[in-house]
């Protein structure tokens, strides 16, 4: 809508069509320039959180609430190498992967897991 002029609509249509359609042109310009930078800072927000490096020995815990409003489940670990290679390591995402296998099989939501320090989010 920005390649037509406000003066050429006007010549084609009344004032008050012509003034509807401009105005709906910049609001939905405004919605999509919003939207876009709802993607970004999201995008920016995931990336952020996967670039936290956990030492080794972090712990990590998280809990989650049944869907029943009574029953809390509560989890904690930590994971440490002495020595390691590429097919032997074990990393915490791949431990909160299984513990969130795990607690699914019984019927619990997926945990969030969270590293202390620093207070980062793992999964």
């Amino acid at each position: 809508m920005s390649g037509v002029s406000r003066r050429s609509v006007l010549g084609y249509s009344g004032s008050a069509a012509a003034g509807a359609v401009l105005a709906s042109a910049g609001t939905a310009q405004a919605e999509e320039k919003s939207g876009a930078a709802a993607a970004q800072n999201a995008q920016a927000a995931e990336g952020s959180q996967s670039a936290v490096a956990f030492e080794p020995g972090t712990q990590f815990s998280g809990r989650v609430q049944h869907s029943s409003g009574y029953a809390e489940l509560s989890m904690t670990f930590s994971v440490r190498h002495e020595e390691r290679s590429g097919q032997q390591e074990v990393t915490p995402a791949d431990i909160a992967e299984a513990l969130n296998d795990l607690a699914a099989k019984r019927g619990w939501p997926s945990i969030t897991f969270y590293g202390t320090p620093p207070k980062a989010r793992l999964n």
